[in-house]
C-alpha cells in the first residue's frame, strides 16, 4: 500500500492535462477577444471580397463575348 501511495503522490500527469487545458482555453479567449476586435475589419473585407469576386464574374463574361 505505502509503494502504492508513493507512486500515487509522485504522479503528475493529470496536473499537466489540466496544464493543457488552462493554456489551450487561455489561447482560444485570446482568439475570440481578437476577433471581437476586428470584427469592423473582417466585416469590411468580407463585403470587398464579395465586390471583387462579382467584378470578376463580369470580366469573365465580357470576355466570353469577345471570343
Amino acid at each position: 500500500m505505502v509503494i502504492n501511495l508513493k507512486t500515487f503522490l509522485e504522479d503528475n500527469g493529470g496536473q499537466t492535462a489540466a496544464e493543457m487545458v488552462l493554456l489551450f482555453g487561455g489561447v482560444i479567449v485570446i482568439a475570440i477577444i481578437a476577433i471581437g476586435f476586428y470584427s469592423d475589419y473582417t466585416d469590411s473585407v468580407g463585403s470587398s471580397v464579395t465586390s471583387d469576386s462579382e467584378d470578376l464574374a463580369q470580366n469573365i463574361t465580357n470576355l466570353k463575348d469577345k471570343f
